[in-house]
């Protein structure tokens, strides 16, 4: 008897169809797995930054010691720590790709020496080598200066050569309001504003000597006296120190930097601004913050465009505070800022003390005028608004630059 095998060709085609296409696929991928890890290595690479080429001292020292990251890096494939503000650019070869990266001594940082392992196979990455920065000449710094920086690259061991770019070195007084990337996108770095704050400096014990003098106040208490009439006595007691040192006011905030990558203005330090008895509107509010957060009273800087101001809480809740139009400090024409009131044909005959007072008080309704005008702007987060509180929080993201 004859025994008839039944092939089911279409099966057992499409099992040999489906196992081809298996077999195909593992074969591709081995193939590009091989040609992603095994082809030579022979791209080149460039010095980056975010800054358009510049280094601000102020930035680097308010974040030396702290964790923050203001500087936010534009490539999300990095490695390496983004504060150095200074990169590589490459593609990695196969994966773990190891790099050694050498950067030159200059003026402003030592040499250093830098290695990484990059784990994605023919992936740009950015790359932040280890710069040991100078702090003492960053501070040092007075006007914008060129350096050259010459970084060398090797990829697995196969050196890249060596390439050198021009950075400019800041002013230790610009402070960098802002930069923009990928040409639209801008980055608000107004926390900046917080290193000029500085309630560490050695000259406040002697201006708060001074003040105390005055016999205004006994004792700077912060917000221990209880009352917002105890904190205002006190703040009063700052300014009547201040205005006896003379201060001129002084509308210099220009710099030197042309660009339309980065935005910055000109800060005179807590020394700069009592050295030179000169101040702005920010000079004036950044050493005013200082001497308030020195007694223990927390400051506000207030920023509308053209224009800043210093404001302080009048209660340890933080429920109400005070605004100051610090440019009145110095030797200014109160018609300018109350045109309707001719108050300076009242100021003759008046003493030094009783016209300090008066324009204390007319600096108060000046500046609470402005932020009531100007609330919601600068409550909104808005280019040129700012409402910046030199709080515990701040200091541990902005510590103050000193000099």
């Amino acid at each position: 008897m004859k025994k008839f095998i039944y092939i089911d060709w279409h099966r057992l085609f499409t099992s040999r169809w489906r196992f081809g296409i298996c077999f195909g696929g593992v074969i591709v991928v081995a193939v590009v797995t091989f040609w992603l890890n095994g082809i030579p290595f022979r791209a080149g690479f460039e010095i980056v930054d975010d800054l358009g080429g510049n280094v601000f001292p102020s930035s680097i020292l308010s974040v030396a010691t702290t964790d923050a990251q203001v500087i936010v890096p534009s490539d999300s494939v990095y490695v390496g720590n983004p504060k150095s503000c200074i990169a590589v650019r490459l593609r990695s070869g196969r994966s773990y790709t190891r790099v050694r990266i050498e950067v030159a001594e200059t003026p402003f940082f030592s040499h250093s020496v830098s290695e990484f392992v990059l784990p994605r196979p023919r992936t740009e990455y950015i790359i932040y080598p280890d710069i040991i920065w100078n702090y003492e000449a960053l501070k040092a710094n007075e006007q914008a200066e060129p350096i050259s920086v010459a970084v060398t690259v090797e990829v697995n061991g196969k050196a890249l050569g060596q390439k050198v770019r021009t950075f400019s070195v800041r002013s230790i007084n610009e402070c960098l309001l802002g930069y923009v990337t990928n040409g639209t996108k801008f980055h608000d770095t107004g926390i900046f504003f917080a290193a000029y704050v500085n309630e560490e400096n050695p000259m406040i014990d002697r201006l708060l000597r001074e003040a105390l003098n005055t016999r205004i106040v006994n004792r700077f208490l912060g917000y221990q006296g209880g009352t917002a009439e105890a904190v205002d006595k006190q703040v009063y007691a700052l300014w009547n120190v201040l205005q006896k040192r003379n201060f001129r006011y002084s509308s210099v905030s220009n710099t030197s930097l042309s660009s339309n990558i980065v935005f910055s203005q000109r800060v005179r330090t807590f020394d700069d601004a009592l050295e030179s008895s000169q101040i702005n509107c920010v000079d004036g509010s950044v050493l005013f913050a200082s001497l308030l957060r020195a007694i223990n009273i927390e400051p506000i800087l207030v920023r509308i465009p053209g224009h800043m101001f210093v404001g302080y809480y009048t209660d340890s809740q933080h429920k109400d505070m005070n605004f100051l139009e610090t440019t009145m400090i110095g030797d200014v024409d109160l018609d300018d800022f109350f045109p309707d009131e001719q108050l300076d044909s009242t100021m003759v005959g008046k003493s030094q003390n009783q016209m300090s007072r008066i324009t204390f008080d007319k600096s108060k309704e000046y500046a609470n005028k402005k932020y009531r005008q100007h609330e919601e702007g600068i409550h909104s987060g808005k280019l040129n608004y700012m409402f910046l509180e030199i709080s515990k929080e701040v200091r541990r993201k902005i510590q103050p630059i000193g000099k």
